[in-house]
């Protein structure tokens, strides 16, 4: 059996999961690996419950895995997945029309102070008060770190319109946080 070689092209695995069995579900194995705490971390970001966005997350893997071994023509590996795991969290968001209870929003941390912690946490319900087409592209800009051309690939949207949202996304979390760090500044 034949190893996967950890520089082989994210093009090349998606290709070679069409062909044979053990080479394909290698290289398939090898883009979960990759990208696949990425793609649950957006998920998590976008519909703001683990559970649900677990299951948009299998989606996702489920299709890409289905449009591979379809041999559908892809440029981007990264942005595919993306865009696949965009579509499938917004249908969710669309069929289940619900709204985000801010009781439900969390933010694993590892040995970090109270405050910084709970800041972290307010960051989270902000983010969880924005309007979708802002939180989606603020959580791929900031917490993905793509760029812009990244993102107006995934999204079809313009940059400058990218950017726009970037911006008014981080106007509108100042805003929402602008009491509290207030309130945190007059402690210190």
């Amino acid at each position: 059996m034949q190893r996967i070689n950890k520089d082989t092209s994210d093009l090349d695995l998606y290709k070679r999961i069409a062909k044979g069995r053990a080479e394909g579900e290698r290289a398939f194995a090898e883009l979960y690996a990759r990208f696949g705490n990425r793609v649950f971390m957006y998920c998590v970001k976008i519909l703001g419950d683990d559970r649900d966005a677990q299951d948009v997350y299998q989606e996702t893997f489920i299709r890409f895995h289905r449009a591979a071994q379809k041999e559908y023509e892809v440029q981007n590996v990264p942005s595919y997945l993306f865009k696949i795991a965009r579509n499938l969290c917004y249908n969710h968001r669309r069929d289940k029309k619900q709204f985000l209870d801010l009781d439900d929003f969390s933010f694993s941390s590892r040995d970090e102070s109270y405050e910084r912690r709970d800041l972290l946490n307010l960051i989270e319900t902000a983010l969880g008060l924005l309007d979708i087409k802002y939180r989606e592209a603020f959580v791929l800009k900031e917490y993905e770190g793509m760029s812009y051309s990244q993102i107006a690939e995934i999204t079809g949207d313009t940059v400058p319109a990218l950017k726009n949202r970037v911006w008014r996304a981080k106007e509108r979390i100042r805003s929402i946080l602008s009491p509290y760090l207030a309130d945190i500044e007059k402690f210190q």
